[in-house]
């Protein structure tokens, strides 16, 4: 018994040694170092420990070195490790040298006096929180860059960013609450503005570039200093609230006609706005796209602007609350051949005052399904017909893939037709009915006046 209790206690001896074993090779003028690679002789600034005894780690302003030596090698500074200056609430600026080409993930986390950063052309890499530093004023992203980590810029209170051109992703909560930036710049090499990207920010207006395909959840929630903003037309999914508490928003520029989001979720979630022109563009009449397939959770909640919504047949999913408080809707035109089983939260008001016109032959159908069938004025309508949502003069276009070949049917054969990547890159524009395509990927093709996303 006694030597297990002695072998036992040899083993938690060990594992405390390991534990308190030193995350760094060694010191040079104060900074910690872990070494990469002794064969190329690389090293990167590592942590003294994860703790909030750090601020007395570091302190006022520092220089990184290029070189540092130790044991009589010299070794290139490449990258600042993960958590390398945890919580160091006495350091205030950084100059990084050009021999760093990655920033690590927490590296800068809450160095809550840190104001003033250089980062040079070398980096490629900004990870996770990095810079979660509130009172950091200057920052430039260098042209290098191609990735910035989630929470990256979380609450700095710079004014302006620039993203260049380089950057290709961007994490969520990049920019969260980072109420001092007024302005953005995103490049056309960004596809994705994900989730929480910009919330809470004190932008005023911006101009999402052609490139991006996907605006994530509360992308821009809370932004309330807004008050104009741009949605490309290959934008295929808007995700929920993106827009709440804009108090200030009066312009949603959105070209229903070009569009080709798949679905609509909450963007329009400002039901306490009192300045809020409720629909995109600051339409009263709203055409929702052919390439929409889903209404979701609140999409046009609170829009007491609204007079007139079109709905296609494309549509096959309303969800929750999609029109709940839309006091002043006079018209609803649903294209839908089968009624749509849901729960959008029309008013009384508008169950008694809305006319409802859907296609006909389908009325029976309607007045059997909830909400629907609540509606007290229900009217057959031939769509084909109605102003502003008349029929192609050519129908729908046929689009097949086979073989890495795309065939389109069904237009002019002097309709034009241009192929777009996700990128908003033109891959194709003429009048040919059969493009080669190769290279698998998804694409947006414009045949005539109609946009669908195709998948190779």
């Amino acid at each position: 018994m006694n030597s297990i209790i002695q072998k036992l206690w040899m083993f938690i001896a060990a594992l405390c040694a390991s534990l308190s074993a030193s995350a760094w090779d060694f010191k040079s003028d104060g900074l910690r170092y872990s070494i990469l690679s002794e064969k190329d002789r690389t090293v990167e600034v590592t942590y003294l420990r994860k703790s909030y005894d750090n601020n007395s780690y570091v302190s006022g302003n520092i220089e990184i070195p290029q070189k540092v030596i130790h044991n009589s090698k010299t070794y290139t500074v490449t990258s600042i490790g993960e958590l390398a200056f945890y919580e160091c609430s006495r350091l205030i600026s950084v100059t990084i040298p050009n021999s760093v080409t990655s920033i690590g993930n927490d590296a800068f986390f809450r160095c809550s006096s840190l104001t003033s950063v250089t980062i040079p052309n070398s980096i490629t890499y900004i990870g996770e929180s990095a810079f979660y530093c509130c009172d950091l004023t200057s920052v430039t992203i260098p042209n290098s860059v191609t990735y910035i980590g989630e929470s990256a810029f979380y609450c700095c209170d710079m004014t302006s960013v620039t993203i260049p051109n380089s950057v290709t992703y961007i994490g969520k909560s990049a920019f969260e609450l980072c109420r001092s930036l007024t302005s953005v710049t995103i490049p056309n090499s960004v596809t994705s503005i994900r989730e929480s990207t910009f919330r809470g920010c004190g932008l005023k207006s911006l101009t999402i570039p052609n490139s991006v395909t996907l605006i994530g959840n509360a992308a821009f929630e809370y932004c309330e200093n807004l008050t104009y903003v741009t949605i490309p037309k290959f934008v295929i999914s808007i995700g929920e609230t993106t827009f709440r508490g804009c108090s200030r928003l009066d312009n949603i520029n959105v070209d229903p006609e070009n569009a080709t989001y798949s679905s609509i979720d909450g963007i329009l979630y400002n039901k306490d706005a009192t300045s809020f022109i409720t629909c995109p563009g600051a339409r009263k009449v709203m055409t929702i796209p052919n390439s929409v397939t889903t209404i979701g959770n609140y999409a046009f909640n609170g829009c007491l602007s609204l007079t007139s919504v079109t709905i296609p047949n494309s549509v096959t999913t309303i969800e929750y609350y999609a029109f709940n408080d839309c006091n002043n809707l006079k018209t609803i035109y649903l294209q839908c051949e089968v009624p749509i089983k849901c729960n959008p939260g029309f008013s009384d008001n508008s169950l008694k005052e809305t006319i409802l016109y859907i296609p006909v032959g389908t009325k029976a159908e309607y007045e059997k399904v909830d909400p629907w069938r609540n509606f007290w004025n229900i009217e057959e309508m031939d769509f084909s017909g109605i102003d502003g949502i008349e029929a192609d003069e050519y129908g729908t276009p046929n689009i097949s893939v086979n073989n890495g070949i795309l065939t389109i049917d069904g237009i002019g054969s002097h309709e034009s037709v241009t192929v777009y990547d996700m990128e908003g890159r033109i891959f194709y524009n003429g009048t040919s009915h059969t493009i080669d395509i190769l290279t698998p990927g998804l694409y947006i093709v414009k045949a005539g006046s109609r946009s669908i996303k195709i998948s190779i």
